[in-house]
């Protein structure tokens, strides 16, 4: 099998030659430049730009050696595009490590602080001194003025625009996307995945703050749905675009939306009909009559009381399955709801174990997660989240190792 076939013979809900294996395929799966560069000299491998392509997160791109080393079959379509040095430009992350960003993302130093600015000159995010990632400093809406019928500028004013990675600016450029992404379905054979995003709650908190977008939809529903519905007209323009430029080379459009906490949902499953759900069946069903591509959403936190009704709405895989929450156990999941829904990740916990954990400890635990979780497809493996940059080089290999030898 290819890495595409086997990672849709899973989404298909049969079970591959072996365990597909995500690595960095999106925003959600992939590992800091702090540990990818402690990982790289870890296994000896010789010495490449590290390119962080996330600011926000600080997430590094994964190179192709290491995505041969150990058979990694996903990646994102963005590694079709800013390719050329012109695209990069030097910045040192928080330990002193050399590094290079994107130029359209450049951090700036303002004082013992460096931040993030949108092209109009706004700081909209600041990693503050002993901080290892940026965090948001500005919501456009927090002071009650929504600006509805200019919300495509607002988003280019707000955190959004710093979360844009490559293909960066080409994006708008709908021809180069096209061929950037031609361009790539050539040269590999991974599934690819497309980052469109399609958030509607955390679009919501970009813009109103959290607090301020949970109490607009508990105390003033109209208002609420009006912003929702501006935001789900300019979420189809923005996909048929897309998809219509980059739609032939995906096998996956990958959707965001946070809706979990460690204890369980943000919203009720009552809010979550009320609100997401009707949107999300709209999207998911757009992009499905745009392009053949499978649903993945990347939901963060306990939301097991929402899963029956987002696999009404359409969703396929749901990532990265935080089985350390509430109600999230692996067992439970599969054996509930393992019929109708394909998990992309649960395979190792990021949380607790993969930081903290001896490396056999890790073995032991990924073998579990596997067993569990990939008997009769359904499962592509994924570490819970990122890589964060405490964690070990021995325990990110003994994990990615694991799956290897236990699906060989």
């Amino acid at each position: 099998m290819t890495s595409a076939e086997r990672v849709l013979t899973a989404l298909n809900h049969r079970e591959p030659d072996r365990v597909p294996l995500d690595l960095s395929g999106h925003r959600s799966s992939g590992i800091a430049a702090l540990a990818y560069w402690r990982l790289r000299q870890f296994l000896g491998l010789p010495d490449r730009p590290l390119r962080v392509y996330d600011p926000v997160q600080q997430l590094a791109i994964v190179d192709e050696d290491v995505l041969d080393l150990f058979g990694v079959d996903t990646i994102e379509l963005g590694r079709g595009f800013a390719l050329d040095d012109a695209s990069w430009a030097d910045w040192t992350l928080p330990d002193g490590t050399p590094c290079q960003m994107p130029v359209w993302a450049l951090p700036e130093r303002e004082g013992e602080r460096w931040v993030l600015r949108a092209r109009t000159g706004r700081v909209i995010a600041h990693m503050p001194p002993g901080a290892l990632y940026f965090e948001q400093t500005y919501w456009p809406f927090a002071d009650g003025e929504e600006r509805l019928e200019a919300l495509p500028e607002v988003f280019a004013e707000s955190m959004w625009s710093a979360c844009t990675s490559p293909p960066g600016p080409v994006a708008a450029d709908k021809e180069a996307l096209a061929e950037g992404a031609r361009r790539l379905r050539q040269r590999t054979d991974r599934a690819i995945i497309g980052l469109f995003g399609g958030n509607f709650l955390e679009a919501g908190e970009f813009l109103y703050g959290l607090e301020g977008f949970l109490t607009l939809l508990a105390a003033e529903p109209r208002r609420a749905h009006a912003f929702l519905d501006r935001l789900l007209e300019l979420h189809l323009t923005n996909l048929e675009g897309y998809l219509g430029a980059v739609g032939d080379s995906l096998d996956l459009i990958a959707f965001g939306d946070d809706l979990g906490m460690q204890t369980g949902p943000l919203l009720s499953p009552a809010m979550h009909r009320e609100f997401l759900k009707p949107r999300q069946t709209i999207l998911w069903q757009r992009a499905r009559e745009l392009a053949d591509v499978k649903i993945m959403m990347h939901c963060c936190g306990g939301v097991r009381e929402l899963l029956p009704d987002l696999i009404e709405a359409g969703l396929d895989a749901i990532n990265p399955v935080q089985t350390n929450c509430r109600g999230m156990a692996a067992d439970e999941l599969k054996r509930e709801f393992g019929r109708d829904l394909s998990f992309w990740g649960g395979g190792c916990d990021t949380r607790d174990l993969l930081p903290r954990g001896t490396p056999q400890q890790v073995r032991e635990h990924v073998r579990e997660q596997l067993a569990t979780l990939a008997p009769g497809g359904g499962f592509v493996f994924q570490q819970v989240h990122n890589i964060l940059a405490d964690v070990p080089p021995e325990n990110i290999v003994a994990m990615l190792e694991a799956v290897r030898e236990a699906t060989a």
